[in-house]
């Protein structure tokens, strides 16, 4: 699929596993896949060019089969504390009940230079997978319960030129164990 307006372009093809091609691919992208083989979680993929709108965001997914869903990189007013939240794609972000739940006020969104500092992740491509990187463990996973109740889970390898599909249970079950990554389950309005 083409966009010559907006020049957005997805390959159609559903893709199991890793390119078989890695040339031209970042390494952290190629590290996600690594991670991922190692841990023997299936995954499909479909590469595209970056994502400019929610509309191409919604075409992509449609052709993984799976709802949207938003990767917000968020810190406090003072800088010191740094969440990660998934959350269905059908929920509007509510800074306020989130900040009731997890007891932090002022949430905003983080600047790039924290993303790339903590998770290896540049604006736009935001993924749970980037906890990957996080040896510091400076960020907060927040995982809204609408996610974990989906049977599938979609999200960028850390680069956002492919989207990934697998089971959620890999992720709650075998990816953040295997990098040490407690999370809180959080209860957002729907709206």
């Amino acid at each position: 699929m083409v966009h010559t307006n907006d020049t957005f372009y997805m390959d159609e093809t559903l893709y199991n596993g890793r390119p078989n091609d890695q040339a031209g691919r970042l390494p952290k992208e190629i590290r996600t896949y690594d991670l991922l083989d190692k841990l023997n979680i299936s995954y499909q993929r479909v590469d595209h060019s970056p994502l400019p709108t929610i509309e191409a965001c919604q075409e992509v997914d449609a052709l993984l089969n799976i709802e949207i869903c938003k990767n917000l990189f968020l810190r406090n007013s003072q800088k010191t504390d740094f969440y990660l939240l998934l959350l269905p794609g059908g929920k509007k972000f509510r800074t306020a009940a989130l900040s009731k739940q997890i007891g932090s006020a002022r949430l905003s969104f983080a600047e790039p230079e924290f993303m790339e500092e903590f998770l290896d992740i540049t604006p736009g491509s935001v993924s749970v997978l980037g906890l990957m990187n996080d040896k510091s463990r400076r960020v907060r996973l927040l995982i809204d319960k609408d996610v974990q109740t989906q049977e599938f889970f979609g999200c960028h390898p850390c680069i956002n030129t492919s989207s990934l599909k697998f089971n959620t249970t890999d992720l709650l079950d075998k990816f953040l164990p295997a990098i040490q990554c407690e999370y809180t389950l959080v209860d957002l309005p729907v709206d």
